[in-house]
């Protein structure tokens, strides 16, 4: 660190002096100051407010049309920031609760479930420029800040003139996040209603209690007060340096890898499922979970991996591809009944054993994906039935998922041994065989006697969907 250059405070003087220089409606910052590669840069925290209020994000075109800083902005992320923020903010009141010695709030307790769990909270440091102070710091008010223990500079108490904006260039949806929740929380508050538009807790509408309306000030509260969020802001960059630095800071570093990210994310109501349910109670799930693909068949030892195991919940308890945006009101009323689901496939033969792959196709994840589509349609779905539900538990474990089986290699026959095979009925629960449309699904080794099923498993779990109703007198979805 070193010494910003004390400067005078000028508090007497004409009005317009004093105007000039930054006297009147100031922001006051106690900043440290780095070189940062030989650059000066403010290091500093503030309210989030406080923050909001004094940023801006500027993605004008220069004279050639070209952004100055920032990606696009995408609305559905800021979004889920803005729910992770109101996490954070919860957490906020409930400490300062702690510090004021009052008694714990069931509604901040309630907040906190309809959002889901989240271990903990922080918001990343926001990057910013101050693009009309000069880099030699000249035309800032600053004091400087002695540690009366060690009479050590502690840090730079600097004035900031209102006109004088930190431009936000890399946290534009982090910012666009707070605008997001704090007009969710101002709306809410003042009408004393939650309706279907930016509302942040969802599925919950209708009419605030006083309770839960007192819970909201309180969260609104400490976002000027108590929760705040660090800045590193630079000094003085144009154009081209903003640019520079918001490419280098979103494109040096290393990415984390899905499968690491999902491990760590115990904010998700899925991955907690999975975590205390399926990996720590060994009771319905004993199968090793590794953190990458198993491509070699001959060294399986039955483990399943973490992606996949994420993959197949998707489906089971949203029918989506993945598990953003689950949250606990969707997942817990159907957690009964997936254990159902997952006792069963545990009960296939030579499942989550040494060398599965090689013994059941079943341990090809799209399988189970298709498995997990059938047991949400006739559990969860619009043609929902408790029969069907229980048909498909019955039968999983009863289903001939051996490599030879001739169903899986259906795409591969000829004419002359689909009849053979009796398989001629299949093909009325296929998709149409248009021409032009290409059904391989997999490729069957005679000599290896293993059936692999290809890598666009969107494309094939719901064929191996089909095949299975058949198999086991399951309705014909394509049957109006």
């Amino acid at each position: 660190m070193e010494a910003l250059t004390d400067i005078n405070t000028q508090n007497t003087g004409s009005l317009s002096d004093l105007l000039e220089s930054g006297t009147g409606n100031e922001l006051t910052l106690n900043t440290l100051v780095a070189d940062n590669m030989g650059n000066k840069t403010f290091l500093f925290q503030l309210p989030m407010k406080t923050f909001y209020e004094r940023s801006a994000v500027a993605n004008e075109r220069d004279k050639n049309s070209e952004t100055i800083a920032q990606r696009p902005l995408n609305i559905p992320h800021a979004s889920k920031l803005a729910k992770y923020m109101l996490k954070g903010l919860i957490h906020a009141a409930k400490v300062k609760r702690q510090k004021e010695r009052k008694q714990p709030s069931t509604q901040l307790e309630k907040l906190e479930k309809i959002l889901g769990r989240q271990p903990y909270v922080s918001i990343q440091p926001i990057v910013c420029n101050l693009r009309n102070i000069n880099p030699d710091l000249k035309n800032l008010r600053a004091e400087r800040v002695i540690s009366l223990t060690s009479n050590e500079t502690a840090c730079f108490k600097v004035w900031l003139p209102s006109s004088q904006l930190m431009y936000v260039i890399d946290g534009q949806h982090r910012r666009k996040a707070m605008q997001l929740l704090f007009d969710f929380l101002q709306n809410a508050i003042s009408s004393h209603m939650l309706n279907s538009k930016n509302n942040l807790l969802l599925p919950k509408k209708g009419e605030l209690s006083q309770d839960l309306l007192s819970a909201l000030i309180e969260i609104q509260d400490v976002a000027s007060t108590l929760a705040t969020v660090q800045i590193e802001c630079h000094i003085g960059l144009d154009s081209d340096q903003e640019r520079q630095l918001f490419h280098d800071l979103n494109n040096l570093g290393k990415k984390v890898e899905s499968s690491l990210a999902l491990q760590f994310d115990n904010s998700n109501p899925i991955n907690v499922y999975i975590k205390e349910v399926l990996i720590d109670d060994n009771s319905i799930l004993d199968w090793n979970i590794l953190e990458q693909d198993i491509v070699d068949w001959k060294n399986d030892d039955g483990s399943i991996s973490r992606k996949d195991l994420v993959s197949i919940n998707a489906r089971l308890f949203l029918n989506k591809t993945n598990i953003s945006g689950a949250s606990p009101n969707q997942i817990e009323p159907k957690i009964d009944e997936i254990n159902k689901f997952w006792e069963s496939i545990c009960k296939i033969p030579s499942l989550g054993k040494e060398g599965a792959k090689l013994n059941t196709v079943a341990a090809q994840p799209v399988m189970l994906k298709a498995l997990a589509k059938l047991f949400y349609d006739f559990s969860f779905g619009r043609k929902a039935e408790a029969n069907l539900q229980s048909k498909l538990l019955e039968n999983i474990p009863l289903i001939d998922f051996s490599h030879t089986n001739p169903i899986w290699r259906y795409y591969q026959l000829s004419q002359i041994e689909i009849i053979d095979f009796n398989l001629d009925k299949l093909e009325e629960y296929l998709p149409s065989n248009d021409e032009g449309v290409n059904r391989d699904i997999g490729l069957y080794d005679s000599n290896a006697q293993t059936m692999r099923f290809g890598a666009k498993s969107n494309d094939i779990y719901p064929i191996l969907g089909d095949m299975i109703r058949w198999s086991i007198g399951l309705p014909n979805r394509h049957t109006k």
